[in-house]
């Protein structure tokens, strides 16, 4: 009888469905899983290397020092800003336009 249903095909190919449906779920487990593991462990060695500072050094003072950063911040907002006419560009040609107001 088995024999007989192999020959003619039936049932097979529902068991052969079934094992890839239930082998992708698997599979698909497996690399998201390894993706989040693979990320967590870059974090660490991150946080590990430069928050923990593994081979030495230290924070420059432009970055920890707040009287600086304040001093750079007025700096760059005295500066005038300036900008010139408005530009169309056509990355295609390789060609900019200059947008003329109708006012």
């Amino acid at each position: 009888m088995f024999r007989r249903d192999l020959k003619r095909g039936a049932g097979c190919g529902r068991l052969w469905s079934i094992k890839i449906v239930d082998s992708a779920k698997m599979t698909a487990g497996y690399i998201v899983g390894s993706l989040v593991g693979s990320f967590a462990i870059a974090y660490l060695c991150d946080a590990f290397v430069s928050d923990k500072k593994a081979f030495g050094g230290s924070i420059p003072k432009t970055v920890s020092d707040k009287e600086w950063w304040q001093a750079t911040d007025t700096k760059f907002q005295a500066w005038p800003r300036t900008a010139g006419p408005p530009v169309i560009m056509n990355p295609i040609s390789r060609q900019n336009f200059i947008v003329k107001s109708t006012e």
